[in-house]
């Protein structure tokens, strides 16, 4: 089995994602994505883990998480991604893998690239054009960070520390030109 590159410390912010197996979806209900909040929430807590960002897709995740304990945040991962693909498989009577291989990590060493992130994370739903708005995707903590729901995976302190209103991040997420988008738009107008 290979061994991990990234070296998880304590007070370290890492990138987690994942996706199904042959792009599969890893959701299939309403539930599916309540339960992995749940044991994100439950395992957080015992592991001493701090929700910075998170999204879940229909068939991939994104987590962007502190570790705050001694304990190793691959741990917490695996305990929550592999209680997730029991509950699934019993769910729907499969076997087998859910993921496309073991969880991707990044360790997230520069704060502008954190809160881009984060931007990137929460615009997911966006860019796959399943919400116009990104309030509208209810499997994100976006709404937290905009203070528009009073869910409790996310760090309101990480949050009002870089965005001074939740107007200011609205604003950070929405105006956002990914640059291929911008390349795109240049080369139409260059074209009339």
């Amino acid at each position: 089995m290979a061994r991990r590159k990234v070296i998880f410390v304590q007070g370290g912010y890492y990138h987690l994602y994942n996706r199904g197996a042959d792009r599969q979806p890893i959701f299939r209900s309403d539930e599916n994505y309540r339960f992995l909040l749940k044991r994100v929430k439950n395992y957080a807590e015992e592991w001493l883990v701090s929700v910075i960002a998170y999204c879940l897709m229909p068939n991939h995740y994104h987590f962007v998480l502190r570790q705050d304990g001694d304990s190793p945040l691959s741990s917490f991962a695996q305990a929550v991604f592999n209680s997730y693909t029991k509950a699934f498989n019993k769910m729907y009577d499969r076997s087998g893998t859910l993921f496309e291989g073991p969880f991707q990590a990044i360790a997230v060493t520069e704060e502008v690239y954190l809160t881009h992130l984060c931007r990137y994370v929460h615009r997911n739903p966006l860019e796959a054009h399943l919400v116009v708005n990104p309030n509208d995707w209810p499997y994100s903590n976006y709404s937290e960070w905009i203070d528009q729901r009073e869910g409790t995976l996310v760090d309101r302190e990480f949050v009002r520390d870089r965005f001074a209103t939740p107007e200011a991040y609205i604003k950070f997420v929405i105006e956002y030109e990914p640059p291929e988008r911008l390349e795109r738009i240049v080369r139409q107008m260059s074209c009339d």
